[in-house]
């Protein structure tokens, strides 16, 4: 557990018995415990290149230019590093979790496992709703809980706007990357640059 401070209430307790008047002063300690930072990382078109559809081969998860080093430079900062995907190809049974796990174990050797959690959504509107599946904040909000986030210290990166609107159902800002979709600022070409706006804040 991680503390940043310890503070403290004095406080007097009065009682009376028969004739007599008793008076006791107390103190209480109350546990402050500092907030952690991180960012939301969505996977395709940010992590592994898009291919225009789902990923769930090993040798098609090919890692985009610049994400190691930029996974490092994030981490050095101090950021939990959490990945957020849909992947809806699970529910249309195209593939299974375990092929989800060994693509992210693919990116973890290449980033020195810098990465601290993967959550994924499993769902797809046309088989079965999930409050996991972005736009929905589920995934956020369990990362928030497990790692006790300060969520006006933490960034999403996702080339979707759904990405963004996730972020900011919990109150988390987001930095849009790719051309996939556009309308939103900050808008940059990939997690490179997106680190370079993080870390220059």
């Amino acid at each position: 557990m991680r503390c940043s401070a310890r503070s403290h209430a004095v406080f007097t307790i009065r009682w009376r018995r028969g004739n007599a008047n008793y008076k006791v002063r107390a103190t209480s300690f109350v546990i402050m415990t500092a907030k952690n930072k991180a960012i939301f990382l969505d996977r395709d078109g940010v992590l592994n290149e898009e291919i225009g559809t789902y990923v769930w081969e090993t040798e098609k998860f090919i890692i985009c230019p610049g994400v190691p080093e930029s996974l490092v430079r994030l981490k050095a900062a101090g950021y939990y590093l959490i990945v957020v995907t849909n992947q809806a190809g699970i529910a249309k049974k195209l593939y299974t979790a375990a092929a989800v796990r060994a693509c992210h174990a693919k990116l973890q050797a290449a980033c020195a496992d810098a990465i601290d959690a993967l959550y994924f959504s499993d769902a797809h509107p046309s088989v079965s709703e999930s409050i996991l599946r972005k736009p929905d904040s589920g995934m956020l909000e369990k990362a928030v809980a497990r790692f006790n986030l300060d969520v006006a210290q933490c960034w999403i990166v996702g080339d979707r706007l759904r990405d963004m609107e996730a972020g900011a159902a919990v109150g988390v800002c987001g930095i849009l990357v790719g051309e996939e979709e556009a309308g939103f600022a900050p808008h940059v070409a990939d997690l490179r640059a997106a680190t370079e706006i993080i870390l220059g804040q």
